[in-house]
């Protein structure tokens, strides 16, 4: 149960009810029933999200995103991710690979990233130049800031998330 009361449509400003019908279709999640205490900080970061990653292929970001958070314990970002990798074309086996650190089922480029990801959110202060070697093989300098800021992105989240008690607003897929 969420530890602070979240906004919904029917309490919601008009600023975040028009957020709410025009961005979200309607369908505002947890975390942004929660940004909404913040009206611009919710427009904002919408807008930084929907940036994020783009450069990358779609199943690589959800690959990244799913890790991030598993390794970071976080149920939300998890199962939102899980979800939406659906649509990329990730499976049970996927999530059950990711979720050992597993990366052996993926090519050379999607090993790179997740090897560095994981590095980057396990002990950032310890990423040295030898680490951008296989990044480097695989990934031009824009992908590679996508890559750090979709990581940072998944890390925000995950801090936000569940520690605010954010419940999933479907049902849980088990992995």
């Amino acid at each position: 149960m969420a530890r602070f009361t979240l906004i919904g449509a029917e309490t919601a400003s008009p600023e975040v009810k028009e957020i709410y019908e025009k961005t979200l279709r309607g369908k505002p999640g947890n975390v942004q029933k929660a940004l909404a205490h913040r009206p611009e900080l919710l427009k904002n970061f919408l807008s930084f999200y929907a940036s994020v990653g783009r450069s990358l292929d779609r199943k690589l970001y959800e690959l990244i995103y799913i890790r991030v958070s598993l390794i970071n314990g976080c149920h939300y970002c998890s199962q939102h991710h899980i979800a939406s990798s659906k649509r990329a074309g990730l499976t049970a086996e996927d999530w059950t690979a990711l979720n050992a650190g597993n990366y052996s089922r993926y090519g050379e480029k999607e090993q790179a990233a997740l090897t560095y990801v994981e590095k980057l959110t396990r002990t950032p202060g310890a990423i040295t130049n030898a680490d951008f070697t296989p990044l480097k093989k695989h990934f031009s300098d824009p992908e590679i800031v996508d890559l750090h800021i979709l990581a940072g992105l998944a890390n925000l989240t995950n801090r936000l998330t569940d520690p605010l008690g954010l419940e999933l607003e479907f049902p849980e897929e088990k992995i």
